[in-house]
C-alpha cells in the first residue's frame, strides 16, 4: 500500500513540473520581441538569396 502512495505523489509532482515547464515555454514565446523572430523567419530563404546573388 505504501508503494501506491509513492506513485501517486510522484505522479502529482510530475504533473506540476510538466505544467510549470509548459507555462514557462509559453511565457518565453510570448515575451520575445517580434524582431527576434523576423531574422529566423527569413532563414529558409537565405540560401535562395545567396544563390541569386551568385548568378548575377
Amino acid at each position: 500500500m505504501e508503494l501506491q502512495y509513492l506513485f501517486d505523489d510522484a505522479s502529482r509532482i510530475m504533473t506540476v513540473i510538466s505544467f510549470a515547464t509548459f507555462t514557462g515555454i509559453l511565457a518565453w514565446t510570448f515575451l520575445r520581441k517580434e524582431r527576434d523572430f523576423a531574422q529566423a523567419a527569413g532563414l529558409p530563404f537565405a540560401n535562395d538569396v545567396q544563390e541569386a546573388e551568385d548568378h548575377v
